[in-house]
C-alpha cells in the first residue's frame, strides 16, 4: 500500500475528501476541489470536502473530464484512492450530455445515444405530461414551452440535460466597447474577464450559464462585455436600486450606448428600452398578498436576446417559475458563490445554466487584481446578566441575544482605533443593536429605511474620505460601490449564511493602492449559538484559501 506523506488529500469511500492544510501541495488540492466538490467544514488543520452529483455536473459542463479529475486525485492523494470514488466520478460525469435537447423544426427533441436511457426516462411518472410521442429519430418530442420544466424535472431524478436546442435571437442592438473612459483614460478587459466572456459565448451549451468571480473582480464588466459581443436587446435583473444605477453607469461609461438606449423598470419608472434594468424586488412584487406578481410579464414583453441575472445565487424562488418558461433566450448568471442557503443550486443549474467559468479568489489576489485579505474572528464574552437571559431561551432568542451583545461596542471601537485613518465598514443584520452601536460610536448608518438621497450622500462622503467609518445594515451585502474600504467589521450575520460572508468580504476586496491589503473582522459572542454559526460561515473563507485567525477579547 503506497503512502506519500507530503500529499494533502485523503480520499474516502463515503465521497468525502480530507485536505491537510499544512501540506506544500494544499493550494493545488484546493484549486482541484473548487472545481469538483463542495467544502463541508474547515477546522484549522484539516478541511473536509464532499463530491456530489451537482458539483461533478458543473465540472463536466465547464469542460473537465472524469479521467483528468481521477488522475489529479491519484496524484495528490496520501493513500490509495478507494475504487468506488473513481467509479462515482465516471458515472455522474458520464450522465452530463447523455441526454440532449436539440431542435426539431417547431419542436424540441430529447435524444440519447443509449436507447435504454430514453426508456428509463419514459418510466418517470412526473415526466409523462412533458413528453410527447416518439419522433422516429431516436428521441422523444418536447414542446418548446416545456423546455425548462423538463430540465428541472430530469435534474431532480439525477439526469442533467445538455441543452443544445439553441436560442431565439432577440432584436439586434448595435453597440461596442469604448477604448477609453469619459475622462480619456484607456481601459480594456482583463485576461480573466475576456476568458469568462469567451466561456459564456463559446463551446458546447454556449449562451447560458453562470460566471463565478470574486466581489471586486469586475463581474459587471463581464456582463456588459457579454451583452456587447452578442449585440441584442438585453434585460438585466439586479439585487436593488443601487445595483441598478451602478449597472447603468458602467454601461454608459464602457459602451457606445446612450442614455436613450437604457431604461429603468422600477417603482418610479417604467421604461422598456433596448437595454432594460430592473430588480428582483420589482419582479416579485404583488399588489395583493395571494395575487400573481405584477411585473413578471416583463420577461416576455420584448424580444430579449439576453437576460442577465446579477448575483444569481439570490434569484428569488418565485422567479424560477418564469425562468423555466424563458429557455429560448440566452441567460447569463453572475455571482461570487454558487452557494444558495435555500437549496436551489440545482434550479440555477437547470434553468439559468451550469457553471461556465470560475477562478480561485487567491489566484486573482496573487496577480493584484483584488486585495489580499486577512480574516480574524474576535470572540467577546457576554456580561453575566445577559448570560442569565440565555437560560431557557429558544435557539432563535439565544442567537438574537448573542448578536446584540453590548460588549461588542467596545471591541468595535478598539478595532477602529487599531486601524485609525483606514476607511472602514461596520456590517450587521440585527437592526436595533446596529442602530444603537452607531449612536454609541457616533457613526453614520445606512439601512433599508435611509432615504436614497441621504444614502448616496453618505456613500459619496465615504468615497471622498470625508467619512472614515460607516455602519451598514444588510443593504451593505450587495452592490455597494465603496472601493476604498479596506477594513470590514461584521457584528451580526444571518445565521450561518456563507453567501452573506462572501458578499461582506467582497466589500473590501477592491484592489487598493500601495500594499493592496484588506482585513475582515467577525465579532461574535463567545461560547454561544452565534459562535457556532460563525464556524459555518468560515467554510466559505476557508474554501477560498483565506487563513482565519481567532482573537479572544476579555
Amino acid at each position: 500500500m503506497s503512502y506519500i506523506p507530503e500529499n494533502p488529500l485523503i480520499v474516502q469511500g463515503d465521497l468525502t475528501v480530507l485536505v491537510e492544510v499544512a501540506s506544500p501541495h494544499a493550494a493545488a488540492a484546493r484549486e482541484l476541489l473548487l472545481a469538483i466538490a463542495e467544502l463541508v467544514k474547515s477546522p484549522e488543520y484539516v478541511h473536509t470536502w464532499r463530491l456530489t452529483a451537482l458539483s461533478l455536473w458543473n465540472a463536466a459542463a465547464a469542460g473537465h473530464t472524469a479521467d483528468a479529475i481521477v488522475a489529479r486525485l491519484h496524484a495528490l492523494a496520501k493513500f490509495p484512492v478507494p475504487e468506488s470514488v473513481p467509479a462515482f466520478i465516471h458515472e455522474k460525469m458520464g450522465r452530463y450530455g447523455a441526454l440532449r435537447l436539440v431542435r426539431d423544426g417547431d419542436w424540441l427533441r430529447l435524444e440519447a445515444d443509449d436507447p435504454l436511457l430514453l426508456d428509463e426516462v419514459r418510466t418517470i411518472a412526473p415526466l409523462h405530461d412533458l413528453l410527447t410521442e416518439d419522433d422516429g429519430a431516436g428521441g422523444v418530442r418536447v414542446a418548446p414551452r416545456r423546455r425548462g420544466e423538463l430540465k428541472q424535472a430530469l435534474l431532480a431524478f439525477g439526469h442533467p440535460i445538455e441543452d443544445a436546442a439553441g436560442y431565439d435571437d432577440g432584436e439586434a442592438l448595435p453597440m461596442a466597447l469604448r477604448p477609453t473612459l469619459p475622462d480619456g483614460q484607456p481601459w480594456a478587459l482583463r485576461d480573466y474577464q475576456r476568458a469568462a466572456v469567451d466561456a459564456f459565448h463559446g463551446g458546447p451549451g454556449a449562451g447560458c450559464g453562470v460566471i463565478v468571480l470574486p466581489c471586486g473582480a469586475g463581474k459587471t464588466l463581464v456582463g456588459v462585455a457579454a451583452m456587447v459581443r452578442l449585440g441584442m436587446r438585453t434585460l438585466i435583473l439586479c439585487t436593488g436600486h443601487t445595483a441598478l444605477l451602478q449597472w447603468k453607469a458602467e454601461i454608459l461609461r464602457r459602451t457606445t450606448l446612450t442614455a436613450d438606449d437604457i431604461g429603468e423598470w422600477t417603482a418610479e419608472r417604467k421604461e422598456l428600452r433596448p437595454v432594460t434594468l430592473t430588480t428582483y424586488q420589482i419582479l416579485t412584487w404583488r399588489p395583493r398578498a395571494h395575487g400573481a406578481p405584477a411585473h413578471l410579464g416583463l420577461f416576455h414583453d420584448a424580444r430579449w436576446g439576453l437576460v442577465i441575472y446579477d448575483e444569481v445565487h439570490l434569484l428569488p424562488a418565485p422567479v424560477f417559475r418564469d425562468v423555466a418558461q424563458l429557455q429560448a433566450r440566452r441567460r447569463l448568471g453572475l455571482t461570487a458563490t454558487l452557494v444558495r442557503e435555500d437549496g436551489h443550486e440545482g434550479d440555477v443549474f437547470a434553468l439559468v445554466g451550469p457553471k461556465r467559468y470560475d477562478v480561485p479568489w487567491k489566484s486573482l489576489e496573487s496577480q493584484g487584481w483584488i486585495a489580499a485579505a486577512r480574516c480574524v474572528e474576535v470572540r467577546v464574552p457576554l456580561a453575566e446578566a445577559d448570560r442569565e437571559k440565555l437560560r431557557g431561551a429558544s435557539p432563535t432568542e439565544r442567537f438574537r441575544l448573542a448578536s446584540a451583545n453590548a460588549r461588542k461596542v467596545a471591541v468595535v471601537q478598539a478595532l477602529l482605533a487599531r486601524h485609525a485613518g483606514t476607511p472602514a465598514l461596520v456590517l450587521g443584520t440585527e437592526l436595533a443593536p446596529l442602530e444603537w452601536l452607531a449612536r454609541r460610536l457616533g457613526l453614520p448608518i445606512v439601512t433599508g429605511q435611509t432615504p436614497r438621497a441621504e444614502r448616496e450622500a453618505l456613500f459619496g462622503a465615504f468615497r471622498a474620505g470625508e467619512i472614515r467609518a460607516l455602519v451598514l445594515s444588510k443593504v451593505g451585502n450587495h452592490a455597494i460601490d465603496l472601493p476604498n474600504a479596506a477594513v470590514a467589521i461584521e457584528v451580526s450575520g444571518t445565521w450561518g449564511s456563507r453567501q452573506e460572508e462572501a458578499q461582506r468580504l467582497g466589500r473590501v476586496l477592491r484592489a487598493k493602492p500601495g500594499d493592496n491589503q484588506a482585513i475582515f473582522y467577525t465579532v461574535v459572542t463567545a461560547d454561544s449559538r452565534e459562535q457556532e454559526m460563525a464556524e459555518r460561515r468560515q467554510i466559505f473563507l476557508a474554501e477560498q484559501g483565506y487563513p482565519y485567525r481567532i482573537e479572544v477579547h476579555e
